[in-house]
Parts: C-alpha cells; structure tokens; sequence
C-alpha cells in the first residue's frame, strides 16, 4: 500500500526508508489520526521528512501522487464582493449574474458532484458554469466565481472556495533553491556552540530555587548569559561580477550578524590581497592591511569566504594580476596565508554549481581551498557549517 507514493518520494531525493513507510503503515492500523486527506498528509510528512528543507519536495510529490490534496478550509459564509479581480478572459459579472449563481447546497454534495465532473471531463475547459476550468461561474476550478466550491490549481481571488487543491505550504523551503535572509539563519544555526561568557546579568532562577531553600531565606544567584561563542571572520566580494548578488549578500550578512555575536567582516574585490576594508566607499582611503587581521584574530576564527570567483586566473596565481592595483604578492599566496591561520575556512560561490567548470579561477580557488567551496543554497550553506564544524 502506497508503495508508488514511497517510489516517488525517493525519486525527488527524499531519503525514504523501508522502515518509515512501515511505520506510516503501522500509524494507519493504529488509527493514530482521523480518515481525511489533511491528516494524512500531516503524518506522512512527519514521518518522511526529517529535513525542513525537503518540505517543498514533498509537498510536489504528495501533489502528484495524491492530485494535490491541500488544508486550506473557508466555510465560513461571507458576502458577495461587488468588486473582484479577473481572470484569463478578465470575466466581469452583474449583480443580476451574481444572484443567478446557486450554490450546490452541502460539503457532501459539493464533493460528489466533483466527483462526477472528474469522471466525465476529458479536457481542459474555459469559462461555462458547469466543468471543472477557469475563469466560469462553475464550483470546480479557478479564476472564475461562485459562492462556495473547491477551487483547482491557480490563486484565490474570492476567498469564497471550501477547498483548495495543489496548494504547496513550504514553496520556500527548497535546499536546491538561493536563500532568503529566514533560511539562511536557520543553516547557519549548525555553526553553533553556547557559552556563558562576560557579565553576571542574567538571574539564575534553577540557582536561586535551590539556594533559596538551602538557606532559608532569599538568597539570589545571576550568571552569564549564554551566547553563541562561535567566532567567524567573514571576508565579502564586491564590485564587478558580484553586483547581480548583492541582494544575496546583503541576506547572508544580515543572517549573519544576526546569528553570531563575535562577528567581524571584511570586504575584497576578486580575490584577497594586502588589503581589504569594511566601508565601500573608502575602499582606497581606508584599508585594513592584512596582516593586522591575521595577528589580530585568533586561529579559533571561522572563515567564510563569499564570492563568485570569477576573475582572470593571473589575479591568483601572479603577482601585479590584480585589475585594482599592483599586488606584491599574488592571491594564491594570501589565500594560503589565511587558511593557514584559520584551519576552519570555505567558500561560498553564488554561482550554481554546475558552472564552476566553465571557470579557470573557480577551478584554482576551489584547488587552493580543498576542495571546501560550496554553492550559495541551502544544501550548499548546511554541507559549509558541517565543514567548519569538522574537528581538526
């Protein structure tokens, strides 16, 4: 028994065991939730995704395998709006049109009859009260109106539908897709380790409790508070090639300096050198030399690179490659210094993975890193914090 649905969800790479479709099984005999659509696909879920990140993924499976059963409900009854949006034909209904739509009575009714229309419906259909299409005054489909009905596939335009059908829950929450600012704190939460450090400020109630009673009368206990004692060196491309990626950037850095207290960030252009700096449009008057930032942090730091690595491969491998200046030294060199200094360290590239090998200096960064340069997704961001979680 659901043996296709087991199928289907390892085929969109959903790590779907054996033994969890058992145990969905198992959950079923035990009547552990009532006979409808919505509570089994609440507890298949629970039982298949272990990964918030697969939550889209499943919702699609689940959409195709079970023709998209979604949870949305509306029974509430509500008045005919006399102003709405239109659909593909852009369908305007007078008033008297209005009253001349009935409703088909009960859920139970209203579901039957769909039922039927399924069943006897062998194409598509636009507009018309009575098959299932778009932009009509029939109950089954979209962009159209009727006072209640299940609406399939499009978007609500009325509110007025009892049910909908193929409506994904989690469209944003694809480890194959580029993050928002919310996704991205939740991978860098791997990247966490708690520590009660600096001022006594915060009152000790578990403490307090146990002193109190100890003693005999109020005896107060504070402590530390607890923070995320991970440090992280954040090192920014900007300028060029990075411009279609600010908006990116701008949400790691945002997620980022949410995330970690003990954060200090830096920007570059192309690639590291002697200098970097922290202010845009003080990039030549006010830089910090690179020297101070390797004997002032502490090999404890976290490394992140960010950057599409795109540039003339002589920018790395040459001295006085640099398109901004004669550098002394080239890039590989400062790239070994600080991933000397900072063991922990990876590169995040905004460019999909497949089009690395399009690039001689992705390829060279990517060498020069080992191999540690991860795409700029979920997946990607969650594999990076794994990496500098590694012990050494």
């Amino acid at each position: 028994m659901f043996l296709n649905f087991l199928d289907e969800l390892r085929g969109a790479g959903i790590p779907a065991s054996l033994k969890e479709h058992l145990l969905l099984l198992e959950a079923l005999d035990a009547d552990v939730i009532d006979r409808t659509p919505e509570q089994f696909y609440y507890l298949s879920r629970a039982v298949y995704v272990k990964d918030e990140g697969l939550l889209d993924k499943f919702d699609q499976v689940f959409a195709k395998v079970f023709r998209g059963i979604s949870t949305t409900f509306g029974t509430d009854n509500a008045d005919v709006p006399l102003d709405w949006l239109k659909a593909v034909a852009e369908k305007y209904l007078t008033p008297e049109e209005m009253a001349a739509i009935e409703s088909l009575g009960s859920w139970d009714e209203i579901m039957e009859t769909l039922k039927q229309r399924l069943a006897e419906q062998e194409k598509r259909h636009q507009g018309g009260n009575k098959w299932i299409g778009t932009g009509g005054t029939s109950p089954y489909g979209n962009s159209g109106y009727n006072p209640e009905g299940v609406r399939i596939g499009g978007e609500s335009k009325h509110g007025r539908a009892l049910k909908v059908w193929d409506q994904r829950e989690f469209k944003n929450l694809d480890n194959t897709k580029e993050l928002g600012t919310r996704n991205i704190k939740i991978a860098l939460r791997r990247l966490r380790r708690f520590a009660r450090e600096g001022a006594a400020d915060e009152l000790d109630i578990d403490a307090t409790i146990d002193g109190t009673a100890r003693q005999g009368w109020l005896d107060v206990f504070m402590r530390a508070e607890r923070r995320n004692a991970v440090k992280l060196l954040l090192f920014l491309d900007v300028g060029g090639s990075m411009d279609p990626w600010v908006k990116l950037c701008e949400e790691l850095f945002s997620a980022a300096t949410s995330e970690f207290k003990n954060l200090e960030f830096f920007y570059f252009h192309n690639c590291p050198y002697e200098g970097v700096w922290k202010d845009n449009r003080r990039r030549f008057a006010e830089r910090t030399p690179m020297w101070d930032v390797l004997h002032k942090f502490g090999h404890d730091y976290k490394l992140v690179f960010v950057g599409d690595a795109a540039m003339s491969p002589y920018e790395i491998t040459h001295p006085g490659g640099s398109v901004e200046h004669f550098n002394e030294e080239s890039g590989a060199v400062w790239l070994h210094r600080l991933t000397t200094t900072y063991p922990a360290a990876v590169w995040l590239n905004p460019v999909r993975e497949e089009q690395w090998g399009y690039s001689q200096s992705a390829k060279i960064i990517r060498d020069l890193l080992n191999d540690r340069m991860y795409p700029l997704t979920l997946a990607g961001l969650d594999d990076a914090m794994r990496e500098l979680t590694r012990k050494r």
